[in-house]
């Protein structure tokens, strides 16, 4: 296909140095209405894949069809993980896999299987009144500030302790869990990873910690999710390193993710001024989904075509990289009316934000939600009039929507 007259050369859709700065909206917008599933050239091996580009899926549509048919398009292939820094090892790559993000069916279905325990109806049930609690202590202690970082005194603060409460990690141990999660996935941002060396390091140390609390689970059960995993006696149970693997990508995809949604949603609140006064005024429910489709914190996860096929009106090569922008897929018109709108009454919201569907929607979607909810209703009662004091810093990261720093007043 050739290349789109209207983006500039050498245009990448996957650019970290994009992201610091924007999310490429009108560019998406350009591709959804002229060429929504676009060959993106690189040079050869610049993402840490030997080839030399991928393709962009950009319409809703098109993305929920590739996340439902893994016969089609795999996980594992090439990872989920759509850049990596070039010639980065092949050991590196063989590591990723082993993750359930990056897993295909059947061994995806067996350990989600097993999983999914941690995360029915009933288990997120019995963690709302310990998470209001601490949603409650968290913007306190904010307010005791004055002024300070969103991120870091808020946003990052409840789904860490979330995580320690679900698996019976000690809250004295949620700042390692914290650095450990910065730095795996900031390898783009040199402010937060020097090196990739330093990412793959905190890696192995949060897999190491995990496994070790799940031995000694193993050996002494207790009354906790890590016991029902790895120690329970009924058939199909987690090995220790599965379970480090697990709680490795719990760190990323129940940590990173809902902490971004809720800085992005701070921010929207603060600069949609009308949104904030009906939030605190009426408290809808749906807030918390329109919160995830707005900030869309996973901006892109790939896949890899298992054979040659069609779609969107483009003909992929078996073993192509295919794109899957969440963040496109959110703001299209097709699907959303005013989606370039905030509007927290959204209703119905089908957003992609968790997942276009398929064996890999997010586990975690009922919690991450609890998790905004309880928050955002702790910031309207203890700080109403929290506002802004700077402009947020973003992120340097290929596929990670995030921000680094929201400077604010906590107001009374």
């Amino acid at each position: 296909m050739p290349p789109c007259p209207a983006l500039p050369e050498g245009f990448d859709f996957t650019d970290p140095d994009l992201y610091r700065r924007r999310v490429p909206l009108p560019e998406f917008a350009l591709l959804r209405r002229t060429a929504p599933v676009w060959w993106n050239a690189q040079p050869y091996g610049s993402a840490g894949f030997g080839d030399d580009g991928y393709w962009v899926v950009t319409r809703h549509a098109d993305v929920r069809e590739v996340s439902t048919r893994p016969e089609v398009f795999s996980s594992h292939r090439n990872t989920s993980v759509i850049r990596f820094r070039p010639g980065i090892p092949s050991e590196h790559l063989d590591h990723q896999r082993l993750m359930m993000l990056n897993m295909d069916p059947p061994e995806h279905t067996r350990v989600r299987q097993i999983v999914q325990r941690g995360f029915t109806p009933r288990a997120v049930r019995a963690l709302e009144g310990a998470l209001r609690r601490r949603a409650r202590a968290i913007v306190t202690a904010a307010r005791e500030r004055g002024s300070g970082d969103f991120v870091t005194d808020v946003a990052c603060e409840l789904p860490l302790q979330a995580i320690a409460e679900l698996i019976g990690v000690p809250q004295e141990d949620r700042a390692k869990i914290f650095d450990w999660t910065n730095k795996m996935i900031a390898y783009d941002d040199p402010e937060l990873a020097a090196t990739e060396e330093t990412g793959a390091r905190s890696a192995l140390e949060l897999i190491s910690y995990a496994m070790g609390l799940a031995a000694a689970r193993a050996a002494c059960p207790a009354r906790d999710i890590v016991s029902r995993l790895v120690a329970a006696e009924d058939e199909g149970n987690l090995r220790s390193d599965e379970f480090g693997l697990f709680v490795l990508m719990l760190a990323v995809a129940g940590n990173e993710t809902t902490r971004n949604a809720i800085s992005h949603g701070m921010h929207a609140f603060l600069t949609h001024p009308e949104q904030w006064e009906l939030y605190k005024r009426e408290r809808p429910a749906t807030a918390a989904e329109e919160v995830v489709r707005w900030a869309t914190p996973v901006t892109s996860f790939q896949r890899t075509a298992t054979r040659d096929t069609r779609l969107g009106g483009a003909d992929i090569a078996e073993g192509q990289r295919v794109g899957l922008f969440y963040a496109s897929a959110n703001h299209d018109p097709e699907v959303f009316d005013a989606p370039g709108t905030f509007d927290i009454t959204r209703d119905p919201n089908p957003h992609l934000g968790f997942g276009g569907g398929g064996p890999h929607f997010c586990l975690g979607k009922s919690l991450a939600v609890l998790e905004i909810g309880l928050i955002f209703d702790a910031i309207a009662d203890v700080l109403p009039g929290i506002r802004l004091a700077g402009e947020p810093r973003r992120l340097r990261s290929a596929w990670l929507n995030g921000i680094k720093e929201l400077r604010v007043e906590y107001g009374a």
